[in-house]
């Protein structure tokens, strides 16, 4: 690629990252007046890259925050300690390396073979949340984006039996602590490519080893499979969490299910329902037509195109 576009691309990303990162902390409030935010640095490529456009956009922000980096040396064999700290001083960031000796822990515990991600992020958070709340912290941020969100989601669906995923900003379950997390609206390969062209001198966890058959991984390859060959998918699946209809599932403690009574105070308006409505009605009660069929101009004229029309949708 010439340097020139090369160059071009490059800060096409820079923008779209550091747009996608305003948003999302618009969004969701995640910074506000005087905090201190502690930026859980683990040497992968999402926290680097996290730390970088939060630096950027400190310098323009309308409200004035601080940044403070964090990393947790599990005391993981053969782990470089020397490299965070380097490339830290030489942004001159305020940092501070928690040593916790988890890695003892974790393979203690856990049989060889089986999967040490969840007691070992168990301990990492508790390890954070402690040393946020000791030093006075207001917001613990954390290098999580779109596609670990979207993972999440599925690994919840069919491995938990539970409809739920991994939101922007969170309150821990004691109260006690504040986690955002800025990446929330960016893909993972926008990341990857911009660490690449940042060199960020990426530290690989090797306490799992590969850990091939995760339950993770499994998913990650699903998406990507969906996302070649359905493109779109993704972005409405992304889009779907961040629009719930409660009524429209079965949870009751979302919904009053059981006090629904009938109420017929209101005149009938079937005959003033719009083509979209009677299309939805008559192909799936719970299903959402796409924008596009709701166009008048477009909407055939007899029910049998519709509904084939409609089919070629799935």
């Amino acid at each position: 690629m010439p340097k020139d576009k090369a160059t071009y691309s490059y800060n096409k990303l820079c923008k779209r990252l550091r747009r996608q990162v305003g948003e999302a902390i618009i969004d969701f409030n995640m910074i506000e007046e005087g905090d201190r935010i502690m930026v859980c640095l683990s040497g992968g490529k999402d926290s680097y890259t996290m730390l970088d456009i939060l630096l950027a956009l400190q310098k323009k922000a309308p409200v004035s925050f601080e940044l403070f980096a964090v990393n947790l040396d599990q005391k993981q064999p053969g782990y470089p300690e020397d490299v965070l700290p380097a490339y830290l001083e030489s942004l001159s960031v305020p940092y501070h390396i928690i040593e916790r000796d988890t890695y003892s822990v974790v393979k203690r515990v856990i049989p060889e073979g089986k999967t040490t991600c969840g007691l070992c992020s168990r301990l990492r958070r508790g390890t954070l949340y402690g040393y946020a709340e000791e030093h006075g912290f207001t917001k613990i941020a954390l290098g999580h984006h779109r596609d670990d969100i979207i993972e999440t989601l599925f690994l919840n669906l069919f491995y938990g039996g539970k409809l739920k995923a991994m939101p922007p900003k969170l309150r821990s379950d004691d109260k006690r602590n504040i986690l955002i997390r800025p990446l929330a609206y960016c893909k993972e390969k926008d990341i990857q490519r911009y660490a690449d062209a940042r060199e960020f001198p990426i530290i690989p966890c090797n306490l799992c080893g590969s850990q091939a058959n995760l339950q993770r991984q499994a998913i990650k390859q699903m998406l990507t499979d969906w996302d070649k060959r359905f493109p779109g998918r993704i972005e409405n699946i992304f889009a779907a969490i961040q629009s719930v209809a409660p009524s429209q599932l079965a949870d009751n403690s979302l919904f009053d299910f059981k006090s629904l009574a009938l109420d017929r105070s209101v005149a009938d308006k079937r005959s003033q329902r719009d083509n979209r409505e009677w299309l939805e009605e008559a192909i799936d009660p719970g299903f959402d037509l796409p924008e596009v069929m709701t166009q008048r101009q477009a909407v055939p004229t007899t029910a049998t195109v519709q509904i084939t029309d409609v089919g070629s949708l799935t």
